[in-house]
């Protein structure tokens, strides 16, 4: 009896070994999650697919805020060798789309009753022709203000609120031989300081009209010249050694109070976390000057590539009902310092900043002063937001350029973009 029962044991054991062998499949995900943080975030998506028997390639391409990484995945889709899934977001989905290479994630979208769980604005942003062909893993906010009260309290400055306060703290923060706005002279960091002045100065209203309708008088006005006026007024604020340095190596400066404040979106805090910060003590998080109430968002999602083999589709499948998952959207997003994409999330494990980021994302979409990143590929197609990224970055690297001209050359820019 005792060698019946270990019989039916042993082969009930290697059937399911069997059947996890039939089914296990990779996943080769290309990622620019690269900083700290980012990199233990992907850590737990890969150690979550893993325990259901897949295997996990990893493709992390670091610098250029996914430039590089976009770079090469062009490469391998022409080339007939698509990851599984790729971090794309926000218009780029529908270009890649266009190209026909995406593959339909309806059938666990339905299952996983993903229309339920996301907010419409998410849900809209990963669908092809209304078909799902991405999962999203965060929603993050661009538009916040981190600061170092150590160094503040050291140069004698107050908390700034407007952004004449801001000026008036940085000047002492300065005066006290203190970095006071840390920089990274990057083209998508320029722009999403230049975003952020944007909003701050000009409104919601005025900012969709800019970089989601673009509309060109707006694009060439006076209140966009006021917003470069105020980006070159930052710049003053900056190092000497900002031009080329990583976000993240910026957000060490304020880490190691060596800086005051930097205009980063939420995945900062994630270099916070990792470096044992606590929020509201350690450092501070605010809406940029002028923000308050408004929210402009980025959202991180994978799009699936279609694929050949059969057990790298169900692989594939697994993938986009992990990322959607209570414990993964909790776990990836304290680490990563942004908010679930997912609704109905318990926020109880969540930070003071990430908190009033979940509450301000459900207000703002109330208000209609909720709108999408132009920095980070939310609000326009890829052409023309590196139209805008030229004309920001050569403005903001060449003191010679009036404000009035980089308007004037943005409204140019962007109107040849579109007709390419």
């Amino acid at each position: 009896m005792l060698k019946k029962i270990l019989s039916k044991s042993i082969a009930i054991a290697l059937l399911s070994l069997s059947a996890s062998a039939v089914f296990a499949g990779e996943v080769e995900v290309l990622h620019f999650w690269t900083s700290g943080g980012e990199a233990k975030s992907a850590a737990e998506l890969k150690k979550m697919l893993e325990a259901k028997g897949h295997t996990w390639k990893d493709f992390a391409v670091a610098g250029g805020g996914g430039e590089n990484a976009m770079t090469v995945l062009k490469s391998r889709v022409v080339s007939g060798n698509p990851p599984s899934a790729a971090q794309i977001k926000g218009p780029t989905i529908q270009e890649w789309g266009d190209e026909g290479v995406l593959t339909n994630l309806n059938s666990v979208a339905e299952s996983e009753k993903w229309n339920d769980l996301l907010p419409s604005v998410v849900a809209d942003a990963m669908k092809y022709k209304g078909n799902y062909v991405a999962a999203p893993v965060n929603v993050h906010r661009v538009n916040w203000m981190w600061l170092n009260p150590a160094v503040f309290k050291k140069a004698g400055a107050e908390i700034p609120k407007t952004w004449d306060e801001l000026f008036a703290a940085a000047d002492k923060i300065k005066a006290a031989g203190l970095t006071a706005i840390a920089h990274g002279g990057q083209p998508w960091q320029d722009a999403t300081t230049f975003e952020s002045i944007v909003l701050g100065t000009a409104g919601a209203d005025f900012y969709r009209k800019a970089f989601v309708d673009l509309d060109p008088a707006s694009l060439d006005s006076e209140a966009m010249v006021k917003a470069f006026d105020m980006l070159r007024k930052t710049k003053g604020y900056t190092d000497k050694d900002a031009p080329g340095r990583e976000w993240n190596m910026a957000t060490a400066m304020l880490i190691n109070d060596k800086a005051a404040i930097q205009f980063m979106g939420d995945w900062a805090k994630g270099e916070f976390t990792a470096a044992k910060k606590e929020a509201g003590k350690d450092f501070l998080c605010m809406p940029a000057p002028g923000t308050a109430g408004m929210f402009t968002f980025n959202i991180d999602s994978f799009a699936m590539f279609e694929l050949k083999d059969e057990k790298n589709k169900a692989a594939q499948v697994d993938l986009a009902k992990t990322i959607m998952e209570p414990g993964f959207q909790e776990v990836f997003n304290l680490n990563k310092g942004s908010i679930p994409a997912r609704l109905n999330m318990d926020m109880a494990k969540f930070d003071t900043c990430a908190k009033d980021s979940s509450a301000e994302f459900v207000k703002s979409a109330a208000d209609k002063t909720l709108v999408p990143s132009m920095a980070h590929g939310m609000a326009m197609f890829s052409a023309v937001q590196g139209a805008v990224y030229d004309t920001v970055t050569k403005f903001y690297n060449d003191d010679a350029m009036s404000s009035k001209d980089a308007a004037k050359a943005l409204a140019s820019a962007v109107k040849a973009a579109q007709t390419k």
